[in-house]
């Protein structure tokens, strides 16, 4: 079981020495919440059958992926990732410089996280249906999978056109860095097994991840897919020891884990967890 650990749940002044902890103690990887704005008047949730947004506006919001960029200069071993990166907010362009860059100044420890975004209108705000967001998603990241392994690349699409480009330098990770798909939805699953390396689901038990994880595996049978790599992430409290190995058993790869609950208490209970369960 790999542990991951989820800076949202931490005050960002405490960023760079929970991930230069985490790394020194054995955690496998920190991951990075994203957002490119938040409305004054939030609306929705990306829980599902909740109706309340889970962070107030004045949330501290930054680049996941320059703040990701400071974080592997601090740190030697730990792979960073996003959790999740709304790609299809930006250019293709614009996504594949920033993970290209991430994994060339990481040595390629990069790992993207992406989704299509439960903030409805933060794509308005940037001038974008949201009802297009799950196939703007899927075409971004299209795009960027030639830009990190073609030269040079031309694309005529419903939402981006351009003529032959040249994108170098390629990322350090090929094909790219793993990319994982996070969303419960049933198109968010079938972008998961049919267009990444992994699914990633936030805030679960054993209860509600059990459907998800099936649906998975159907999904990934009927794609003719089962043997090819693809990493589970799952955000879950654990209760006790035999937690890990029942959500292994499940079929869960990561664990994503935030072992405090205030802010000035993670470095202690990232020791104490790094003691029980990475020795």
């Amino acid at each position: 079981m790999k542990f991951g650990v989820t800076l949202g749940a931490l005050n960002p002044a405490l960023h760079r020495d929970a991930t230069v902890l985490a790394d020194e103690l054995g955690f496998e990887s920190v991951w990075m919440p994203e957002h490119l704005i938040f409305t004054e008047d939030l609306s929705g949730s990306p829980y599902p059958g909740a109706d309340t947004p889970p962070v107030p506006p004045t949330t501290p919001v930054y680049d996941a992926f320059a703040w990701l960029s400071w974080l592997a200069g601090q740190t030697q071993r730990i792979r960073l990732g996003t959790n999740v990166y709304l790609l299809g907010l930006r250019h293709p362009f614009v996504a594949a410089r920033a993970v290209q860059t991430l994994d060339q100044v990481s040595g390629g420890r990069a790992l993207l996280g992406i989704g299509a975004g439960w903030l409805r209108s933060e794509w308005e705000a940037a001038g974008l249906d949201p009802a297009s967001r799950g196939r703007r998603l899927d075409e971004a990241l299209t795009v960027c999978k030639r830009l990190w392994t073609e030269t040079p690349v031309a694309h005529r699409g419903e939402f981006f056109r351009f003529e032959p480009v040249v994108f170098e330098p390629k990322p350090v990770q090929r094909p790219w860095p793993p990319i994982c798909a996070g969303g419960e939805s049933e198109a968010a699953l079938r972008r998961a097994t049919r267009h990444c390396e992994g699914w990633m689901g936030l805030h679960h038990d054993f209860d509600s991840a059990a459907p998800l994880l099936r649906r998975i595996r159907e999904l990934r049978r009927d794609l003719e897919r089962e043997d090819e790599p693809f990493e589970i992430s799952l955000g879950a409290t654990l209760a006790g020891r035999d937690d890990v190995e029942r959500w292994a058993e499940l079929g869960v790869d990561r664990l994503m884990i935030a072992p405090w609950r205030r802010s000035r208490e993670a470095l202690d209970a990232l020791r104490r967890f790094a003691d029980e369960r990475l020795a």
